[in-house]
């Protein structure tokens, strides 16, 4: 079987296609002002055109009201909304009424216990994403993509009983590594395939989706 890989944060039509044709299985879109790979709508209904119903179109939001949502849901027709705030288990069950989409809530790790907290989506949430938690000391820190690995060892041990994801500073270079000490079958890369905050690199997107399969 194959690792699936995730490419989030892409924002232009060259990157897309990159993704896509090196193998792709999921590609992420951001709609979170604050951050550097935030779309806009009219960016999304563009990007969405290159997008093959084959691979997997993902909205990743941040605590994002309904009103957010709609225009995003709208704009993409995303197959998951990403999850990547406080959401409760509760706006879950709200959101997965609303759209009727897949839904992968994120897990920030940082240290031991941090893992079981996913435990609270089981009956909400249809997949997860371990990702690193940025520390308190880290200023105007982005929920995800900034370039953090956190101690794979924290979750190797730990096999929700759902799908799951791992992120959190994956690149070309350490995400074999990664495979290897947690037994993802799915890894996502954002800042690890860039050349700057928001800029993917084609040849770092290639480069990374061999290495996970490789791996």
């Amino acid at each position: 079987m194959t690792t699936g890989v995730k490419i989030c944060g892409l924002s232009t039509v060259e990157t897309v296609e990159a993704a896509v044709t090196a193998g792709a299985d999921y590609l992420g879109f951001v709609f979170f002002p604050k951050s550097p790979r935030h779309i806009s709508l009219e960016a999304a209904a563009e990007l969405k055109a290159h997008v093959p119903s084959s691979v997997m179109k993902v909205a990743l939001t941040v605590d994002a009201d309904n009103e957010t949502l709609d225009a995003a849901v709208a704009a993409l027709r995303p197959d998951i909304i990403q999850l990547h705030g406080a959401e409760t288990p509760e706006r879950l069950k709200e959101l997965k009424a609303r759209y009727g989409l897949l839904l992968m809530k994120a897990i920030g790790v940082a240290e031991p216990g941090d893992p079981e907290r996913s435990e609270i989506y089981r009956d909400s949430a249809d997949l997860l994403l371990f990702d690193a938690k940025p520390p308190k000391s880290m200023a105007n820190a982005l929920p995800g993509g900034n370039g953090l690995v956190f101690d794979w060892s924290l979750i190797a041990g730990h096999r929700p009983d759902m799908p799951w994801m791992l992120s959190g500073g994956l690149t070309p270079d350490n995400v074999g590594e990664a495979i290897r000490v947690t037994g993802a079958k799915t890894v996502d890369v954002s800042s690890g395939v860039e050349t700057a905050p928001g800029r993917k690199s084609p040849g770092l997107i290639e480069a990374f989706i061999k290495a996970a399969r490789a791996a």
